[in-house]
């Protein structure tokens, strides 16, 4: 049985959660669970109560069938224990071929977003997903199974750089064509705060958290761009806040400066 990391966080009540979780994974999969292990903001210290509790599985093969429907049951129980965390979870389930490195024949995996009512999908884990490979070798923490650098190739700057391009000009445009998406505070946050993001790893062929990408782009890309930016971080933390119709104009030309920026 493969040692477990009872604290892989500084919060008691995240472990608490996430130690159920496996519990109940392993429950479902059996032998064909490999590992458990966190990416995201949990492994770069800017954890915060905006934050989703990002965690991939890797399997031995790929998920489907009656073991899909298991795992989209058990989903439906962990989100109903009684933490505001629960409903913080987002996931992957991927298998050990599929985790090695991108390949866009073999792309469709189990997933769960952050949010009331989500439940277990089948998604597209394309080009961009290439970003949790490399924050999983790099910072990954384990909970349970091998090291993560043992199941990865390494992702090299100019892959990130890549895999950055699909969001932008697929993503970033469509909010362009409709500007009314962002019309709310925590959205446009977080929208202003994805493509510091972006850029950072353009730049720097490296990835960084939504608040150090910010201190960058803040300190990086002038004045121009700074109070958006430190609204955004505000915003994010209360997204029931008003919005100025001139923070959507300016977030539009934050999209604009994006796209351009990645075509130099």
């Amino acid at each position: 049985m493969p040692t477990i990391n009872p604290d892989p966080t500084t919060y008691p009540d995240v472990n608490t959660l996430l130690i159920e979780l496996l519990k109940n994974i392993q429950a479902v999969l059996g032998n064909h669970f490999i590992g458990m292990y966190l990416d995201g903001s949990l492994t770069s210290g800017d954890f915060d109560l905006a934050s989703d509790i990002d965690f991939v599985v890797v399997t031995d093969e790929d998920i489907f069938g009656d073991l899909f429907l298991a795992l989209q049951a058990m989903h439906e129980r962990i989100a109903a224990i009684d933490t505001p965390l629960a409903i913080q979870l987002e996931g992957s389930y991927i298998s050990k071929h599929a985790v090695r490195r991108y390949d866009p024949e073999h792309a469709l995996h189990p997933n769960i977003e952050r949010g009331e009512g989500e439940q277990l999908k089948m998604a597209d884990h394309s080009e961009p997903w290439s970003i949790h490979r490399y924050v999983l070798c790099q910072r990954g923490i384990t909970i349970t199974g091998p090291a993560p650098q043992t199941l990865i190739d390494p992702v090299s700057p100019d892959e990130l750089r890549q895999a950055m391009l699909p969001t932008l000009h697929g993503w970033a445009k469509h909010i362009l064509n409709h500007p009314d998406e962002i019309n709310g505070r925590g959205y446009q946050s977080y929208t202003v705060l994805t493509l510091c993001r972006i850029l950072y790893t353009l730049q720097t062929g490296d990835v960084a958290s939504k608040p150090a990408a910010a201190r960058w782009a803040k300190e990086t890309l002038g004045e121009k761009w700074a109070s958006l930016i430190d609204r955004a971080l505000i915003g994010r933390q209360n997204g029931g806040l008003a919005i100025d119709p001139k923070d959507v104009t300016a977030t539009l030309d934050f999209i604009r400066y994006a796209i351009e920026s990645s075509q130099q």
